[in-house]
């Protein structure tokens, strides 16, 4: 199951970032994007006695998307996939989604926030969610077992599904700047009439408020919206440097992979006048065939005893031959002496 779990997350945030994209809170507009996706078929193929257990992970998977740090709109599609997913799960009876009760101040809040901005169809789900025993209270939210030595990955959070930080422009408000400035022309009206009635100098501890706090105040969470704003751009731009740079990568990728097979994959077709003539082979051919043929075949090398035998054999041959020369050069030189001395007894 743990292996699991990674999938189950990347394709629950694939749903709520085709979501958060059409920049509604409908249930129509998720149901349209569920069907499309057909993510009820995320239970098919579980074997029979591993159904709860997964039900349990996609349930306590979804179930975090439900609650902060996430924006309202992720939130909201949240529990519409709590909702989905606890109604077409194959468990029976169904598994229930856990709810601790650490959040459920955090549950409350989302449900006065969602009746506030008049979202009926977040408010109905949760509270028929709720009515349909749904949720099942626990103390912690995950369980928690004795001597345990597994160490749980840290799951990283989505950035673009987190809430952008606004405490600032909510606490500094433009009502609570003008009441901060009549605050401060009393008390400096109050220090001017009390200052006025001294006979002895100022003192400088009437001195503790700066005239201009009201101002610097404003100046302060303007220019942290301004970095806000800077900083949602500079992020905009590098993913899309990041795109066209991935995009022209893998353009020249295919180029090249095109011309490779250009390259390699025609081979040359010869003509129809060259089909029956006989290939002629030069002696660098030659020579590779027989080194190439010479190297599948065993050569067989002959014995010092047999080459030293071939060798005196050679060697007496040469001396029999030399011998039988000068016998017969002895019987010329004879044969023409006996033919002189008998022409110079006849004479």
């Amino acid at each position: 199951m743990d292996a699991s779990h990674k999938h189950v997350k990347a394709d629950c945030e694939a749903l709520l970032a085709r979501f958060q994209q059409t920049q509604s809170v409908r249930f129509e507009v998720f149901a349209n994007i569920w069907r499309e996706m057909k993510f009820s078929q995320i239970f098919r193929g579980v074997v029979k006695h591993e159904k709860r257990a997964f039900c349990h992970l996609v349930l306590n998977t979804a179930y975090c998307y439900f609650l902060p740090p996430f924006s309202f709109q992720i939130r909201v599609g949240g529990l519409y996939l709590l909702y989905s997913l606890y109604y077409t799960q194959t468990a029976s009876p169904s598994e229930q989604i856990h709810l601790a009760l650490k959040d459920w101040e955090e549950v409350k809040k989302f449900e006065n926030n969602a009746i506030d901005a008049q979202h009926m169809d977040a408010v109905y789900i949760l509270r028929h969610l709720m009515f349909c025993k749904a949720f099942r209270f626990t103390a912690m939210p995950t369980l928690l077992c004795f001597q345990t030595n597994k160490v749980k990955e840290r799951s990283v959070l989505r950035e673009e599904f987190i809430e952008r930080a606004s405490r600032p422009q909510e606490l500094i408000s433009s009502g609570l700047l003008e009441e901060m400035s009549n605050v401060s022309d009393l008390y400096e009206n109050m220090k001017a009439s009390v200052l006025s009635q001294m006979t002895t100098p100022g003192d400088s501890s009437f001195n503790l408020i700066r005239k201009d706090l009201v101002s610097q105040l404003s100046g302060t969470v303007q220019e942290f919206y301004n970095w806000q704003r800077e900083k949602e751009t500079f992020d905009e731009n590098e993913n899309s440097q990041e795109d066209t740079s991935q995009k022209v990568c893998s353009n020249r990728a295919e180029l090249l992979a095109s011309i490779k097979s250009k390259a390699f994959g025609e081979a040359p077709e010869t003509l129809k006048s060259r089909r029956h003539r006989r290939v002629e082979m030069n002696s660098t051919t030659e020579a590779s065939a027989a080194l190439l043929n010479q190297g599948y075949t065993r050569i067989l090398k002959q014995s010092l005893r047999k080459r030293t035998r071939d060798a005196l054999l050679l060697s007496g041959d040469v001396q029999m031959e030399s011998a039988s020369h000068t016998r017969i050069s002895l019987l010329a030189t004879l044969d023409s002496a006996s033919k002189k001395i008998l022409k110079e007894e006849r004479s």
